[in-house]
């Protein structure tokens, strides 16, 4: 009899352990452009305070890989700094048998970095053009000093080099000595030290390099990547910043996309050094992602 009571009280002992461990965490990863890496972190960081019982995971790599994740099934959200191209959606459907989810989430200025020494303070896009595919190859070119000009870029599975390329290279091949970086933060650090170097990136990335302003064209007035600038749509290199889901998010992953787009959401976006979404474009989200529809490639 002592026997099978000490057996039940210890059975109850270890019922009474497993009640009081805490809920298992309810995880969601997060993958993809390294533009946005820092802004997930944050969005995260915020958010986890605000649930303890959810685990959020944020990593970079490009839009590219943050998307090639998203499809294979191994991130629950893909960061890109660029849409998804069809091919991308018809290989999403194929391999997942659901189309892409997706939502602006932010808003970026493209900033172009300068050495805090180039005494160079703005550019046109066809300048830009000019030195990013080798017919300017000297600052002295442009207004600078005598000396030759070093490139810096991000690598191709950024969705910041796509962007560049569409619409400031107008599809043009960047010059082959263009320093190919992992991300923003490299370009930054590699401007800084190199006062012949020029580079591009978020904004929310410029320290210790200046950002110049960047014309429409040669007649037009520079225009600095501030919020107001890129929020009138008066600075030319300024883009949405999307969250892709592989269809309709449920339970946490919605919840924490729902969050993301309220005003407390839109408020860290302004805390880290991008751009908030408008009240348009934040409502036009908010009901993308309650009516789930999602976008299908045709073949």
């Amino acid at each position: 009899m002592k026997k099978k009571a000490a057996k039940l009280a210890a059975i109850l002992g270890l019922l009474a352990a497993a009640l009081t461990l805490p809920a298992q965490q309810r995880n969601i990863t997060v993958k993809g452009s390294d533009t946005m890496v820092i802004l997930g972190q944050r969005w995260a960081e915020v958010y986890m305070k605000k649930n303890p019982g959810v685990a959020i995971q944020v990593t970079g790599g490009g839009s590219g890989t943050g998307i090639a994740a998203l499809i294979n099934g191994t991130t629950d959200i893909a960061e890109a700094s660029r849409q998804m191209k069809s091919k991308e959606i018809r290989t999403l459907q194929d391999r997942r048998q659901v189309g892409a989810l997706e939502l602006p989430v932010a808003v970026d200025g493209l900033a172009v970095y300068l050495n805090e020494k180039n005494p160079v303070s703005e550019l046109s896009l066809a300048q830009l053009k000019s030195i990013y595919t080798g017919a300017v190859q000297n600052w002295k070119q442009v207004g600078g000093p005598d000396e030759r000009i070093v490139l810096y870029g991000r690598e191709n599975n950024s969705g910041t080099y796509v962007y560049f390329k569409e619409h400031v290279l107008e599809k043009a091949d960047y010059y082959p000595t263009v320093q190919t970086l992992p991300g923003t933060a490299a370009v930054i650090n590699a401007v800084a030290k190199d006062p012949r170097g020029i580079g591009y990136g978020g904004i929310a990335y410029a320290e210790g390099v200046k950002a110049i302003g960047v014309k429409e064209d040669a007649g037009s007035p520079a225009v600095k990547p501030t919020m107001e600038n890129v929020l009138e749509g008066t600075y030319p290199i300024s883009r949405f910043l999307y969250w892709y889901f592989a269809g309709e998010p449920t339970g946490d992953r919605r919840k924490f996309a729902e969050w993301v787009l309220s005003k407390e959401g839109q408020e860290v976006v302004e805390n880290v050094g991008y751009y908030p979404l408008n009240e348009q474009a934040r409502q036009a989200s908010l009901a993308k992602l309650k009516s789930g529809k999602v976008k299908t490639a045709t073949r």
